[in-house]
């Protein structure tokens, strides 16, 4: 009885039909997730540079005097022109304008301050547009969904309760004498 169960099992591992399906099922669900992950995360990267790009094409507008900027509210409008590809990004979007002293170099400790999209709050942050020859600190939080929310780097990103996280760009630039 033993003997028949075993040369049972020795036919039955050395039969190779199906194996195929076997390694399809174990190794696609693996590839997969890998791609949809290096998806995910080049979607981000892209969004981080636009927004980047956005940020320094704004800031040179400011510096050089074709933008205005009394409040955030020009530079919101003009970062979220520049980078389309953030969704809703006027309402979820928080700028910080900082002057920095050269005589000790007294830079901000805290991280940038992102907007609250559960509470609806928008952050208070510093806005100082600073005067001639003195040097500008710039924070852009942008708050951005994960393509994939439940896989991969969406899954692992920490997340605010609406399921978005924050995107953050820091500039500096020198206000130019007028």
């Amino acid at each position: 009885m033993i003997r028949r169960l075993i040369t049972r099992l020795a036919r039955f591992r050395a039969q190779e039909e199906g194996m195929t399906s076997v390694e399809f099922a174990v190794g696609f669900p693996m590839v997969f997730f890998l791609f949809l992950t290096a998806m995910d995360l080049g979607i981000m990267s892209t969004k981080a540079v636009i927004l980047e790009n956005a940020v320094d094409q704004t800031i040179r507008e400011l510096r050089l005097g074709k933008l205005q900027a009394t409040s955030s509210k020009p530079l919101k409008d003009k970062i979220c022109q520049l980078a389309p590809i953030l969704d809703d990004c006027n309402e979820n979007i928080a700028i910080e304008l900082i002057p920095i002293n050269t005589a000790v170099w007294d830079l901000p400790t805290n991280d940038s301050q992102c907007v609250d999209r559960d509470a609806k709050l928008s952050p208070v942050l510093g806005f100082n547009v600073g005067r001639q020859n003195q040097i500008m600190l710039i924070r852009v939080c942008v708050i951005v969904e994960p393509t994939f929310k439940t896989i991969g780097i969406g899954e692992e990103i920490d997340k605010d309760n609406g399921g978005g996280f924050g995107m953050i760009a820091v500039s500096a630039f020198v206000n130019e004498p007028k």
